[in-house]
């Protein structure tokens, strides 16, 4: 099929849970997890004669990731109900945004390879989740929770501005990157804090028109959300092709088979009988109340990923790992207060702090080495007392496990300092050529990678303790 004929035409709505104490619209516990139904109270469950209250931080964070994706932010907004039945929907409507959201236009860059590409923010509006249907094989019913009815969100809609399933991939990365940066959110895909609906549709390659879009709903994994968008757009194609033409539906995908299948016809806005929140006044935002929240607004991902690469001269590889989470950068950049190797401070988060937190899960801000302990190991390294490999095999375990111990100190009880002994040296190096004799000949016909192999000898009967310069220096003269 001819697939290159078309263009693929994606729209993200990406629904945000946010890291609040309490509901969007009362005091219940907005944490995740706890036993079925016991996250309620009848503000939530919307038993009649109840009345919602705005919850302040939500508003907080609204604008918070409305700056800095460089939104205007809607001074005066408003809530409005959005009605529809679910069985985990308690009230039968939803508290929403409609006609005035929070936040309008916007943009996020995000890399896919080597290409930059912005894409466009639409509008970011606040609103309520709705609780959890649990559908069991063998059952004949279904299990309701209503814990997560009423968590606050919000829904982030991007412009038609996306081209593929690596593209939203890299969107909803780098999205969840800024909510994480921006302690808004924990993004956590897994358990639902972050989840997009994908609108998907295909045209021919030059047209200016919009094809029929589907939409395909709830996708809480970067791996679902691409195989998804992959099989849409082949049906997609695969129909017009035929002669057929594209529904507007609202899809679920299946990650057992691989398949979109229809959920019902899609929805438009009258569909859901919006109107004003009787029960909730205007939204009035100051601009004094919104410089406020700008003025708290941390280092953004791209301030932090510039910073590593100009002020700290950073390569891509190491820039991208320690950029990826706040707290991983803010140790480095801590470290680097403390010495001057930048390249080596990386290399040791990356190399041996990042997989001990890993295997551990440890927090890096709990990790037990203090920053100055860190700075005086590589210096330890730099001053050539002892050699990389042996600090990083020997003395670094130790430090973990007795951090109050100096790494000098550490190195001097193992016996691991450096000697530079030209004398000692240079019978170790006759000692290993006399040992070698075939490879002695062979570099002195020619084979000069032999050099790698004399040294490592050389370093392992010495226990790591010979200093590499010094005994480079005296295998050349030995050998010619």
């Amino acid at each position: 099929m001819p697939y290159d004929k078309y263009e693929t035409v994606i729209g993200l709505e990406i629904h945000v849970q946010l890291a609040t104490r309490s509901k969007a619209f009362c005091g219940d516990d907005a944490s995740f997890g706890g036993e079925p139904n016991t996250h309620i109270s009848p503000i939530s469950l919307g038993h009649p004669g109840t009345l919602p209250r705005l919850n302040k931080k939500q508003v907080e964070y609204a604008v918070r990731l409305g700056l800095a994706l460089g939104s205007r932010i809607n001074l005066t907004n408003a809530f409005d109900r959005k009605n529809y039945f679910y069985a985990d929907l308690p009230k039968g409507y939803q508290i929403t945004q409609d006609r005035q959201p929070i936040c309008i236009g916007g943009q996020l860059n995000i890399s896919v390879g080597e290409e930059q590409k912005n894409v466009r923010i639409h509008h970011i509006h606040m609103e309520e989740d709705a609780g959890k249907s649990m559908h069991d094989a063998g059952e004949d019913y279904s299990r309701i929770d209503l814990n997560r009815a009423g968590v606050p969100l919000l829904e982030i809609v991007s412009e038609p501005d996306l081209r593929s399933a690596e593209e939203v991939d890299a969107y909803m990365s780098a999205m969840r990157q800024l909510v994480r940066y921006l302690g808004i959110s924990d993004g956590n895909m897994e358990q639902g804090s972050m989840r997009c609906d994908c609108n998907v549709s295909v045209r021919l390659k030059g047209s200016e028109k919009l094809g029929e879009r589907c939409e395909i709903k709830n996708l809480n994994s970067m791996r679902y959300a691409r195989r998804a968008i992959d099989y849409e757009v082949k049906r997609q194609v695969d129909l017009l092709e035929a002669g057929g033409r594209v529904e507007q539906q609202t899809l679920n995908f299946d990650p057992v088979t691989g398949v979109t299948a229809p959920l019902r016809d899609k929805e438009d806005a009258h569909d859901y009988r919006y109107f004003p929140e009787p029960d909730l006044p205007p939204v009035v935002l100051t601009p004094e109340y919104v410089e406020k929240v700008r003025q708290g607004l941390p280092a953004l991902p791209w301030e932090i990923h510039e910073r590593l690469l100009s002020e700290y001269g950073l390569p891509d590889y190491d820039t991208n790992l320690l950029a990826d989470e706040q707290p991983t950068a803010l140790f480095f950049l801590e470290l680097a207060q403390h010495t001057a190797n930048f390249k080596a401070a990386a290399n040791l988060i990356i190399n041996k702090i990042m997989p001990y937190c890993n295997d551990t899960g440890t927090a890096i801000t709990a990790f037990p080495v203090s920053h100055s302990q860190l700075a005086a190991f590589i210096q330890l390294i730099d001053e050539g007392k002892v050699a990389n490999a042996v600090a990083y095999q020997h003395i670094f375990p130790v430090m973990v496990e007795h951090p109050e111990r100096p790494p000098l100190e550490i190195a001097q009880s193992l016996n691991l300092i450096q000697t530079s002994d030209e004398g000692l040296l240079e019978k170790l190096v006759e000692e290993v050529l006399a040992n070698n004799a075939d490879e002695v000949e062979r570099y002195r016909k020619g084979k000069k990678g032999l050099m790698g192999f004399f040294m490592g000898e050389v370093m392992k009967v010495s226990k790591g303790k010979a200093d590499p310069k010094v005994v480079s220096g005296l295998l050349r003269n030995k050998l010619g």
